[in-house]
């Protein structure tokens, strides 16, 4: 018996490990796509860069987590909040993909003035770092589900190591720096208004996932009384 869960769980593993997979190579195609499309030519090297940057990331993302979060991961979950799989949809999908399309088509149409190269690549340093905030939570914390939901089944506790010694949701400030560095990188100035949308959206859901943590995760309100700020150290 004992033998067979073993099995089923390892299989359960496998099937979680191969959809997280394919989502993930989804995910960067369709970002290539929408973007070359949106910019109407392969010829921008930093495009490049930043698939380049992306891959990076995602591999990163991928080897840092825990082999139980690919499986959280990889569907929605049961008691994830309601309010959240709009939010969550938008700060992962649909906010990011604005910035791409603004941002190709400014390229394309020329509706932004020259940004210079060196703002380029400075925010290429920008997004590593944002994007790194996001890996090392993701490490830290086992339980870094990609929806709001206390994870009975998982046995969640607070964790108050790595990056949330310095603020509770550091995933969000990573996601929030890395999208506003993504348009400076694709060169348009205009792409900026949607990545403040989508800092915006991570700000909300900030605010309701403590208010969530606070009032069902045990042992949260003592971390918060510890860990003052929620998102910007030594501001909120």
């Amino acid at each position: 018996m004992k033998q067979e869960s073993i099995q089923k769980a390892n299989r359960t593993t496998t099937k979680a490990l191969i959809t997280y997979a394919v989502k993930q190579l989804f995910f960067l195609f369709i970002t290539g796509l929408l973007l070359f499309i949106s910019l109407g030519s392969l010829q921008y090297p930093m495009a490049w860069v930043y698939l380049v940057a992306l891959v990076f990331i995602v591999i990163a993302n991928t080897l840092a987590m825990d082999k139980t979060l690919i499986t959280e991961r990889s569907k929605l979950q049961k008691g994830t909040k309601k309010w959240d799989i709009a939010l969550s949809v938008y700060v992962a999908i649909l906010g990011p993909f604005s910035v791409l399309l603004i941002s190709g088509l400014d390229q394309r149409f020329g509706w932004s003035t020259d940004i210079p190269s060196w703002v380029n690549f400075v925010a290429v340093v920008i997004f590593l770092l944002g994007s790194s905030i996001a890996t090392r939570a993701m490490a830290a914390n086992r339980f870094f589900a990609a929806t709001v939901r206390i994870q009975e089944d998982r046995e969640q506790n607070v964790v108050c190591t790595g990056p949330y010694r310095f603020v509770r949701h550091p995933g969000y400030l990573g996601g929030i720096i890395a999208n506003i560095a993504t348009p400076l990188i694709l060169g348009s100035y205009f792409a900026l208004i949607a990545s403040i949308g989508v800092a915006l959206a991570f700000v909300l859901r900030t605010k309701l996932e403590d208010k969530v943590l606070q009032e069902e995760l045990s042992g949260y309100r003592s971390y918060a009384k510890k860990v003052r700020y929620r998102l910007f150290y030594a501001l909120w």
